[in-house]
Formats: structure tokens, sequence, C-alpha cells
């Protein structure tokens, strides 16, 4: 669990065509966060890393569905108005980045949420963040940096949530604790500016209630009352949990700014010396100097006996794996006991399991018995078989006549899978922008694939996961999609296996017969089941190797070395078919 934000959380980026839209946009993207489109008024249509722009976001609701959250990379002064267009679509949380963001535009934006039960961090924020599973906004600058500085709860485990009121020690903070051992479950850089939707109160009470938050750590400032309203909540038992603070600009006098409008002195409010004692008369631990912070936030921890502390070889540790975790007497795969998988889980479970961090029910691990089955050999002409046996034949061992059968698996030899799931991707996007209604996205894939098929026809493209050179009706498709309906698979609505099924009606009423073979059959079934489609040609490669491995054995036992292999007449003497 994380606060505001996980890896489901939909999330839409308006200003996504802009600079800062897209170089944030991608940042996300490769951290994980599940950003479905975005928002530009007049780009509607276009595309941005491969996702659809909109024009509002009424209309990327309309075409993508119920939206969660929107990161607004707009200038100051369009921030209203864009922010008012995300409320009124049902956006229920908005992260507004931009600063000097007008006041009265601030207070209407707060008006608004309210009235449509919605919230919005900041302005003058660069976001939230759950580690190991979502960014919104800019923390961390890069994928790479947020991945090695953010230290995530282990699966189970707890984290501390961190609450900043500035942009660079949201980051600071977080690293420096995970230095100190520290494990982070969110961290929410609440904005500078005077006027703010979530601020320190609110987002304490969240952490208070989140399971997975063991204490909460505040970088503050002088200047406003949130500070003290925490203490008032710490007072009154409303949180409970440990909270550890530092509060910037002792030295700043009456009327001082410290770094942005939010932190001011105004008269005796919001003082240094105010609100250390609140928080300290409240029983939380505030330190004087930031340095002290992580090690104080440790120390609390461990008199705790909390989970959120990493062991001193996770410590020590110069990089991490989310695989495999290994311990005297003990092999975890992805958290589940080796020991216990065998004998209890299928291969093909694991196989998922290993891949994606989940344990199927049995009917999705009953699919993936079925994809590993059925291409686990197609004959010697398939060119991973023919350099197989071809290097066999050379004398060479096992393991380097089957790598050299591996080796042959690429873009043109196994790679259609990967092809196929992602030109369908693609035909499902253009039918979301240009379905006028979610429940006009039916006919207006089918007028998509139509536009496809008559564009490959005229041109000439070769389509990947549609025809074969052997099969008119290939026997393993019919069986995978009969399987994939059992697991809960659709082929119908906005589902990948829904847009192979409209290329394949599409090409029939043409006249020109073109089935789904068993690399599209593959490609939308692993999609439809929200895998990586980087790993789909891996799958290929796990299914085949046992046939490679057959084929080698067979190649050195059964023929002359250094033969010359004809990839096409060679006939089968095998058992008979049953």
């Amino acid at each position: 669990m994380a606060i505001l934000i996980d890896h489901n959380t939909r999330v839409i980026v308006q200003g996504i065509t802009g600079r800062e839209g897209q170089a944030r946009t991608r940042l996300m993207l490769d951290y994980g966060t599940n950003v479905i489109g975005g928002v530009t008024p007049g780009k509607g249509g276009a595309s941005v890393l491969g996702l659809p722009v909109f024009n509002s976001c009424k209309d990327a609701a309309a075409s993508l569905g119920p939206i969660d959250l929107s990161v607004l990379f707009v200038p100051a002064a369009g921030i209203k108005e864009a922010a008012l267009d995300a409320i009124d679509a049902g956006v229920k949380l908005l992260v507004l980045v931009a600063d000097r963001v007008p006041v009265w535009d601030a207070m209407e934006i707060a008006k608004a949420a309210a009235a449509k039960g919605a919230k919005f961090v900041g302005p003058n924020t660069l976001g939230i963040a759950s580690p190991g599973r979502a960014v919104a906004g800019m923390i961390g600058g890069r994928a790479e940096s947020a991945r090695e500085w953010f230290k995530p709860p282990l699966p189970g485990g707890t984290g501390v949530g961190i609450i900043s009121r500035s942009g660079g020690m949201s980051s600071s903070t977080a690293y420096y604790c995970g230095q100190a051992g520290v494990r982070i479950s969110s961290i929410v850089h609440i904005g500078g500016d005077a006027v703010l939707g979530l601020r320190i109160p609110d987002v304490a009470a969240l952490f208070q209630d989140d399971p997975q938050t063991d204490a909460i750590v505040v970088f503050g400032e002088i200047g406003g009352s949130q500070e003290e309203e925490l203490a008032e909540l710490i007072t009154s038992g409303k949180v409970t949990k440990p909270v550890i603070a530092y509060i910037g600009g002792k030295a700043a006098t009456s009327g001082t700014r410290f770094s942005h409008a939010g932190a001011i002195i105004e008269g005796n409010r919001g003082t240094h010396a105010g609100k250390v004692a609140a928080l300290r008369g409240a029983g939380a631990t505030v330190v004087d100097a930031f340095g002290e912070l992580p090690q104080a936030v440790a120390g609390v921890l461990r008199s705790n006996g909390s989970r959120s502390l990493m062991t001193d070889a996770e410590r020590r540790a110069v990089w991490t794996t989310g695989v495999t975790r290994i311990e005297p007497n003990s092999v975890a795969v992805r958290g589940h006991d080796i020991a216990g998988l065998m004998g209890q889980t299928s291969f093909g479970a694991t196989v998922y399991l290993i891949l994606t961090g989940k344990l199927p029910d049995d009917k999705v691990g009953r699919l993936m018995d079925a994809i590993l089955v059925s291409s686990i050999d197609h004959g010697a002409t398939p060119p991973s078989c023919l350099a197989a046996r071809t290097v066999a034949s050379t004398g060479a061992s096992l393991s380097a006549s089957v790598a050299a059968g591996i080796m042959s698996i690429n873009r043109h030899h196994g790679g259609a899978i990967e092809d196929a799931a992602r030109y369908l991707g693609t035909l499902l996007a253009k039918a979301r922008t240009a379905a006028t209604s979610p429940g006009a996205f039916s006919a207006a894939l089918d007028a998509v694939a139509t536009d496809e098929v008559t564009r490959i026809k005229s041109s000439g493209d070769r389509i990947s996961g549609f025809g074969h050179r052997i099969h008119t009706k290939d026997p393993r498709t019919a069986r995978l999609f009969e399987l994939a309906a059992v697991a809960g698979l659709s082929d119908q609505g906005a589902t990948h296996i829904a847009a192979a099924r409209a290329v394949e009606r599409a090409f029939a009423a043409i006249g020109r017969p073109l089935p789904i073979n068993v690399d599209g059959a593959l490609g939308a079934i692993l999609a439809d089941l929200g895998m990586d489609p980087r790993v789909f040609n891996g799958i290929f490669m796990i299914a085949r190797t046992p046939g490679l491995v057959a084929h080698v054995v067979e190649e050195q036992t059964r023929e002359k070395p250094m033969r010359r292999i004809d990839p096409v007449n060679h006939a089968y003497d095998g058992p008979s078919g049953k």
C-alpha cells in the first residue's frame, strides 16, 4: 500500500507536448508509473512517447476511461484553466507543478476541488513518489537515480513517510534516510506557495492510516502554521505514529522569506522557535541540524523494532535485485519459498511469477503452461533448430549448440510475438482517439483495422502475427484463445485480443483471409495478461529450449558429423500422432 499513488494509479499529463512535460513523462514511464495519455489543447490526435494526446481532460476520460491523477506541466498563467478542466472531468487528484500561480487562482482551484471531492498537491511542487511503485511529477530527476536513492519497503514490510515543504530537500531527506538504512513508503512535496492543496497535517493523517508507514518524517520551514497544526494532531491522539522533524529557517527574522512564498515570518507567527516548541511539546522528535535527521529517524525505528530498517547486508549492497533471495538453507523467488512452489505450482505459473513478481491463479497458470507448450518446437526448418543442429554437427557441446539456436531467435524468428503485441497496441491507441464515446469503441476499432488492412494491401507491407507459411489455420491459435477465455481474458472492448480479431475480420472482408497465427495469439494474450513486451522474446526462448536440446542430442546420435543439413527435404519417422 502507498498513499496518493501506486503502480495501478491511472495518470495523465497535462502539457505533455511541451519540453518539460515530455521529459518528465519519460521519467514517470521509465520508473513504472501508469501514464495512459496526455492533454494539450489544440494538439489532440498527436502522440508523445507512444501515448495518445487529447484536447481536454474530458476528451481523455471519454476515450481512456476514468483518470485517477493528473500532473500539470502547465505555465502558472494557465494552471487554473487546466486544473478546472481536470476537476470537471472527474480527476480526483492533481499535482500542480508550476510556481508563481496567482493566489486567487489557487483559491478558485481549491473551491472547485472541494465541490467535486478532489484533492491537489501544490502549487510549486516537485510532486509525489511511492518508491518502487510510481512517481508523479519530477522527484528524483531521473528514473535511475530515483530507484537508487529511494529504498522501498520489502514486500509485506514498512517504511517511513516523508513530508517536505522544500522540493530539493524532499529528495535529499529520502536519500539520506536511505543511506542511514531507512526504507521509504511515500514522499510528498506539498509545495512552497502560500495557498496549498494538501498540507502537512493532511498528509500526516494519510500516513497515519497507511499500514505500510511506520513513522512520519517532516522537513518543515518557518512561515504558516502547518507544523503547529501537526503538533495539535499529535496531542489530540489523531496522529500516534512517531514524528521526526527538522525545521529550516532558524536564523530568519520577521519579514524574511526562506526560499519561497510560503516560508515567511509575519510578526510572531510562523517562527522557528514556535514550531520547534510546539512539536517537542507534543512528543515529536525535533533535530537541530538537518544532518542529524537520518540517524534520528533510524534511532526511533530501532527503538521500536521497526521493519523499516535495512539489514547491514542490505545497506552494504552496491546493487539490488528483486528476483531471487538466497540465504543459508533458503531460496525464495519473488518472495515465494521455492521448496513450497515445488510440486504445488506449475512451471508456466512459476515463469509468470519470476517475470512479473505475481503468482497467478490456476487458470492463468494453465494458460501459461499452454503458451510454453505451444512454442516448444516447430520442426527442423526454423532458424534456431537449423543453427543448433549445424553447430552440433561440428562436435560442439550441448550448451554451445543450444546457445547457437537461442542466439538465432531475434526479430524475425520469435520476435514476432513482441512485434504483434506492440502493433495491436497502436491500433488500440488509434481507436481510443477515434472513439467519440466509450460505447463507440468497438466500431472505432473495426474502422481502424479496416483502414490498416487497406494500407497494408496497397503498400505490400507485412504484418506481424497474421498468416503463416505452412498453416492456413494454425491449430495452436484456436486452443490458446480457448484457454485465454477460460482464464478471463476478453475478445471484446479495448483488449489486444479484440484488436487481433478486428484485423482478422478486416482481412476476411476484402476477400483475402489472413488468420491470426500463433505469434499473434501469443502477443495478444501476453499483452492482455499485463506482461512487459520486453520479456515476450524471452518467453519464446524458454519454450523453445527443450526442443533445441532434443534436436541437438538427435543430431549428435543419429547423423554423421559435418553434414549439409537440408532445411526442407526431410521427413518425420517418430511415433504416430495421438
